[in-house]
């Protein structure tokens, strides 16, 4: 008991468990904010990663679509129903099942 209460009667101590104290919970950028800030971190860099896929994915469809004359008249055919004058598009839409 004696050693506990020369350890509360220590300054120094106090003085550093009040700063971590204050450090970890009540100053402008605690703990919680910084798991916060690391947690949006990580979403905005997986986001970054997804779009920076998709626009290598565009660019080199576009190149594609640019060279290739088949792939073209393909790509205008299942995107926007394109045809040519003597032909006819039926569109097949399939119910999506219920998931139960």
């Amino acid at each position: 008991m004696n050693h506990f209460l020369s350890l509360l009667s220590n300054k120094y101590l106090l003085v550093s468990v009040a700063f971590l104290v204050w450090m970890l919970f009540f100053d402008r950028n605690d703990i919680m904010l910084q798991y916060k800030y690391n947690t949006q971190l990580s979403d905005l860099e997986q986001q970054r990663d997804f779009y920076v896929k998709e626009t290598a994915q565009v660019k080199k469809d576009l190149n594609e679509l640019t060279t290739n004359r088949a792939r073209l008249e393909k790509f205008a055919r299942e995107k926007y129903f394109m045809k040519k004058d003597h032909e006819d598009v039926y569109v097949i839409v399939t119910e999506k099942a219920e998931e139960e």
